[in-house]
């Protein structure tokens, strides 16, 4: 092979038609060495020293090397931890632009940079070969489809419906899915897939992560899995276990989302740039660890053997370095352009932001993102909050972001579970947290609303334990949260008591209904609408099996909530003022309001009914956000016995006509006069439209 300089300009391995760029940066590296396997990445054929450094990053250019090539990384320099550096050219490293990896992390103690067992830990040397059981990367060529047009639905946030599914866990057990494609990216665009996704009226399907991940050592001693994926080693390769044709599973994944796309949905992916899969300072040495430790990852300045460990995953990523940033950066465009997805639930997302002295608002990552006319276009949700200090942010990211509001999960659990004295809260809950988001020109959108997610209790459980159930994940049930608000209805787990049941159907359309009544953006947990359980355990993240996937069953039975879920989708469709762009007032100087709250009596509320004691009855109306069109009237009632109430009396809505109960399967034909008396049953939602004389 004829090797030249190449070039620095673009990281990665970069076919151009003719042979290939390699570019790898590391600032303390002393050598840089390319490695190419065989076709099944036993056998390594040559190992070729990078000739050239260029501001940090090392490269060359082989005119031979075509799309399909097998490589990896052996990086020369210091090993010494005790000064922040871990190279060890013994092991085989992945390179962190990596389009598509090939084969799977077979662990051994050859994967760690120090002898295990040693009395010195991590300062001592181990001298082993791990290329046998890495993964290594494979040149590609990505201009095959780069140039494809492709028509984006660009839901606007306020009309966006978040359904927030694992690509395995969403299809694995669905009947009406290929065999061949479930659990795969393809199962995801299947047309049975795309109907339920249309029945339930969501806009845009929120993924798990599907970046190339690995799986933890001490799950697979345990014969478990890391599930979930939050466990990353390659930023800009697809996981290959999702795609139906291992061979492609780039193309797998563009094609899904076209399909997607065409369908008019959105696909936002869940990405993890707080951490890697390297974990501590006894973690193994995979790739970013063995490339320049003390560049990638928050070291503790008096000690720099120790990682800041801002995740509680054992290391966290170092964005105010700029060659990572550009990595993050640069991985966020290839997503948007490449696979074109729709935009980024970002896992931790405090850890990215933070700085010397915590988290800043004024971030480089937040600095890179604002101005990138790439990412301008994109949805970006944060996740705010890691474990570090001063990791909860809730309310402090920038205006272009929405984030994960959990304020509203919480007061929303208790609130349904039977507690009193939150009413005060829920209708800030309720009208999109004004009093944490209304701020530097947000909208009520910066509120993604939810009351369960992947991390804890499926909506069914929630009302059928009060303690979590997680003996399977092999942890004596010391993981996952003990801070649940949940109910079990008098149960622990299954029963075939008709009234407990029937109370517990009863509470999961209570909160579906809050949900997608509430301003802000719904997020809504795939399995809920059908009842899916976990059996109790609110941390299945490794559990890929029948715990973890979504069980159909629930479908087509009592349980099954898909009509219901698709008339609150369908009420949120017809009622703009759900879905407003501005934050509602209440009484205005000339009479007019946005929100009106209500007594039963139906007068206006003091801040004397706001205090009263135990209050479990909250009812509001929303004026139309357009000229002529229907208001909305809601109320709640978590109490255990009715309360009667009456519609609002204004001549402005002489006539009301309820839009449902969730206590019953139909709603009242009849039209009622404003005024009437009516009786909220208990543990009920009720909705009434108001037309206008």
């Amino acid at each position: 092979m004829r090797l030249t300089a190449g070039t620095d300009s673009r990281l990665g391995a970069t076919w151009d038609g003719r042979g290939t760029n390699f570019a790898l940066f590391s600032a303390n590296a002393h050598k840089v060495e390319l490695c190419l396997f065989d076709a099944q990445g036993r056998r390594e054929l040559e190992r070729i020293e990078l000739p050239e450094r260029t501001e940090d990053v090392w490269h060359g250019y082989l005119n031979d090397v075509s799309p399909g090539q097998l490589y990896g990384y052996r990086v020369h320099g210091p090993y010494d931890p005790d000064r922040g550096h871990r190279f060890n050219a013994h092991k085989l490293l992945l390179d962190p632009y990596a389009k598509r990896l090939n084969g799977r992390l077979v662990w051994s103690e050859a994967h760690f940079a120090y002898r295990t067992g040693s009395p010195r830990e991590d300062l001592s040397f181990d001298r082993r070969d791990n290329a046998r059981g890495m993964p290594k990367a494979v040149v590609v060529d990505e201009t095959v489809g780069s140039g494809r047009r492709e028509t984006r639905p660009g839901v606007r946030w306020e009309d966006t419906i978040v359904y927030e599914a694992h690509v395995k866990g969403l299809t694995q057990q669905r009947e009406d899915v290929p065999p061949g494609l479930r659990g795969t990216f393809g199962g995801l665009a299947c047309p049975s897939m795309i109907a339920h996704f249309k029945r339930l009226g969501v806009t845009t399907i929120e993924l798990l992560p599907v970046h190339g991940f690995v799986d933890d050592r001490i799950l697979v001693e345990k014969k478990l899995v890391n599930y979930w994926g939050y466990n990353t080693i390659s930023f800009f390769a697809p996981e290959v276990r999702y795609a139906p044709d291992k061979d492609n599973p780039l193309d797998s994944f563009r094609t899904t989302v076209a399909r997607l796309h065409d369908a008019g949905i959105e696909v936002l992916l869940d990405v993890v740039y707080n951490h890697t899969a390297e974990g501590n300072h006894l973690g193994p040495t995979l790739s970013f660890r063995g490339i320049d430790n003390a560049s990638y990852y928050w070291l503790k300045p008096d000690n720099p053997r120790y990682y800041d460990d801002f995740t509680g995953c054992g290391n966290s990523m170092n964005l105010t370095h700029p060659r990572v940033l550009q990595m993050v950066m640069d991985s966020l465009r290839y997503w948007v352009e490449v696979c074109h997805v729709d935009g980024f639930r970002f896992d931790l997302a405090t850890t990215l932001a933070r700085g010397p002295n915590g988290f800043d608002r004024n971030s480089g990552f937040f600095t890179a993102i604002r101005q990138d006319p790439i990412l301008a276009g994109v949805k970006l949700v944060a996740e705010p909050w890691d474990l570090g200090m001063g990791g909860y942010q809730v309310g402090a990211f920038p205006s272009q972001w929405s984030e994960w509001n959990d304020r509203y999960r919480s007061v929303m659990r208790r609130y349904w579970s039977g507690e009193g004295s939150l009413i005060g809260e829920v209708s800030r809950r309720m009208t999109g947290s004004s009093d944490m988001f209304n701020r530097d020109g947000r909208m009520p959108r910066a509120s993604i609303n939810h009351v369960t997610v992947h991390d804890g209790f499926t909506l069914a459980d929630l009302f059928s334990y009060e303690h979590k159930h997680n003996i399977a994940n092999g942890e004596d049930n010391r993981d996952g949260s003990n801070d649940n608000h949940s109910i079990n209805c008098g149960v622990e787990g299954p029963t075939d008591d008709p009234k407990i049941l029937g109370m517990r159907r009863q509470l999961r359309k209570n909160q579906l209904a809050c949900l997608f009544l509430a301003q802000g953006v719904p997020l809504l947990l795939a399995g809920d609408e059908v009842g899916n359980s976990q059996s109790g355990n609110n941390n299945a993240y490794c559990q890929d099996n029948d715990i973890g996937w979504v069980g159909w069953d629930g479908a087509n039975t009592e349980d099954d909530m898909v009509e219901f879920v698709g008339l609150m989708t369908d009420i949120r469709r017809r009622f703009p003022q759900l879905r407003s762009r501005r934050w509602l007032d209440g009484r205005r100087a000339d009479g007019s309001y946005g929100v009106l709250w209500l007594t039963p009596s139906a007068a206006e509320m003091t801040e004397q009914d706001w205090a009263f004691p135990d209050g479990r009855f909250l009812a509001y109306m929303l004026s139309p956000s357009e000229p002529g069109g229907d208001a909305i009237f809601i109320v709640l009632n978590s109490g255990v016995e009715a309360i009667d109430f009456h519609l609002p009396k204004t001549s402005d809505y002489p006539v009301w006509h309820q839009l449902f109960d969730t206590t019953k399967d139909t709603v009242q034909v009849a039209p009622l006069k404003c005024g009437s008396a009516s009786a909220a049953p208990p543990r009920s939602v009720l909705a009434f439209a108001g037309t206008i004389a």
